[in-house]
């Protein structure tokens, strides 16, 4: 995998924990849950556990991202890359869901689709 491609696996994978963090540790803040529409604290309560486990998925992607390029050869770069297109689904289903989180859906899924397309093609 080009060193290009592995910048962009990098960058989803640290994006991803970014937002582990802000799902499973810092949700409970209404500058955050307000950033995944949640307008108060009511649906904040019934939210909670559900951002809570959503943020352990972007974890567990990002482990994945993030350990395949650490791993390195093709076994470990095949699953940065499978990591990279749970991501990229993620985020087409993201705006697919509400149209209202383009904004959010392409952050979260540019990086890991530059890092397929790059692997891909160089």
């Amino acid at each position: 995998m080009s060193v290009v491609a592995q910048v962009f696996v990098v960058v989803a994978g640290l994006f991803h924990v970014a937002i582990f963090v802000m799902e499973s540790v810092l949700f409970r803040k209404p500058s955050t849950y307000q950033r995944f529409l949640v307008k108060d604290e009511t649906e904040m309560n019934a939210a909670r556990p559900w951002a809570f486990n959503q943020g352990f998925y972007n974890l567990f992607l990002a482990a994945g991202a993030l350990g395949g390029l650490i791993a390195g050869g093709d076994k470990g770069h095949a699953i940065a890359l499978f990591s990279c297109a749970c991501m990229a689904g993620a985020g087409i289903v993201l705006v697919a869901s509400d149209r209202r989180m383009v904004q959010a859906a392409a952050t979260q899924a540019l990086p890991p689709i530059l890092a397929l397309v790059l692997a891909a093609a160089l």
